[in-house]
């Protein structure tokens, strides 16, 4: 198995939601791809995303000598996936890819269904997915054997973080094929600083509402700190499942009056909107929320989670416990009470971004991931 050597290789990224940081996530690398001369095609769910995935895969489709697809992929395990999974390989021969590049647990499980092929490389990255289940669960028990009968079908493993890696080798096992970590990059104009609105609160949440991200858990430090005498006011920007949960939750604790939903916002507006971005997530891999605020030097305090102390390295001092509202009510009081400190750490820790996690340092990364899986198989055939 060898990469052609008289073409740019064909390159098929494959996700079901169109989504939050693991579509951007795809976007970019597709988009630094296509900047290197790579033909490449992007497979999507259609039933998630609505307008503005449509509006994102629209806007990069000139660009994707492979096309963009959509397929009605579901979250859940459902009795229409071998349908999809038929279409999916249908697709896969006609566009005859050379690596075949699934994202998240779904994607990832399609890619990796198809036997192994002389000429394609079956490359994984589960962006948490199926890692978020707890192995004593159901769900996760089921997830973790699928992983183990999937882990021989796959030829790269791309972690975005070292927490990911370790934690797929602790419940999954450790693969014997090629594994590579590669961070999350940020573009060159990410850098550029963020102005403060004119009506921006005391905090600002930027994301999805799911469960994972931990949003309810900054409407109960809030509440916290407002016991406490402390009147802050919250900006959420962001939408999600948890929507009406959320907003039912600020009404129940009486502070509508301190509490704003503005909806979906692009990341940059959304840290415009706040004086101290706070990151409440229960789990988390490699999140671009953080990468972002980095770059532009948004002050924040966010939960030592998941690979979040990756990206703060040995900037650690603005992290809190995860899932614990006083030790996030505490970070956000001492943050506020002292805003030159906060101020010197955004920016050191906007250097550290700016060494570690860019966008051209993620593409590059990628490509040399996929070329040491095409070199370990072609010297494994000999």
């Amino acid at each position: 198995m060898s990469p052609p050597p008289d073409r740019p290789l064909r390159i098929l990224h494959a996700v079901r939601a169109p989504v939050g940081g693991i579509f951007r996530h795809i976007l970019d690398l597709a988009n630094g791809q296509a900047d290197r001369g790579y033909q490449v095609g992007i497979l999507a769910d259609s039933l998630t995303g609505g307008e503005r995935a449509e509006k994102a895969l629209a806007a990069i489709a000139p660009r994707l000598k492979l096309g963009v697809h959509r397929l009605a992929i579901r979250r859940e395990p459902s009795a229409t996936d071998g349908l999809v999974w038929a279409q999916f390989m249908r697709l896969i021969r006609r566009l005859r890819p050379d690596v075949l590049h699934g994202h998240g647990a779904k994607a990832g499980a399609f890619i990796r269904l198809r036997p192994r092929s002389k000429s394609a490389i079956r490359v994984y990255t589960p962006h948490g997915g199926s890692l978020h289940y707890p192995p004593e669960t159901f769900k996760g028990a089921f997830y973790s054997r699928l992983e183990r009968a999937l882990m021989g079908n796959t030829d790269l493993f791309l972690f975005e973080s070292a927490f990911a890696r370790d934690t797929y080798q602790r419940i999954i096992g450790t693969p014997k094929s090629v594994v590579r970590c590669v961070f999350n990059g940020v573009t060159a104009d990410e850098f550029d600083p963020v102005r403060k609105a004119d009506d921006a609160t005391d905090l600002a949440y930027v994301g999805e509402f799911r469960h994972i991200k931990g949003a309810d858990l900054l409407i109960d430090a809030v509440a916290r700190l407002h016991a406490e005498g402390k009147r802050l006011t919250l900006t959420l920007a962001g939408d999600g499942e948890e929507t009406a949960t959320l907003k039912a939750q600020v009404e129940k604790l009486r502070l509508t009056h301190s509490v704003r939903f503005i909806g979906h916002v692009k990341a940059r507006d959304g840290f415009a909107k706040g004086r101290l971005l706070v990151v409440p997530s229960r789990g988390d891999s490699m999140p671009y929320v953080v990468i972002e605020a980095g770059a532009a030097g948004i002050p924040m305090v966010a939960a030592r989670v998941g690979g979040i102390p990756e990206i703060f390295g040995s900037h650690g001092e603005s992290l809190f416990a995860p899932s614990d509202i006083a030790a996030m009510a505490d970070a956000i009081k001492s943050a506020l009470e002292d805003p030159a400190a906060m101020l010197v750490r955004a920016e050191a820790l906007r250097e550290r971004i700016f060494v570690h996690f860019s966008q051209d340092a993620m593409v590059e990364g990628v490509l040399a991931g996929y070329r040491d899986a095409f070199a370990t198989f072609s010297n494994a055939r000999k």
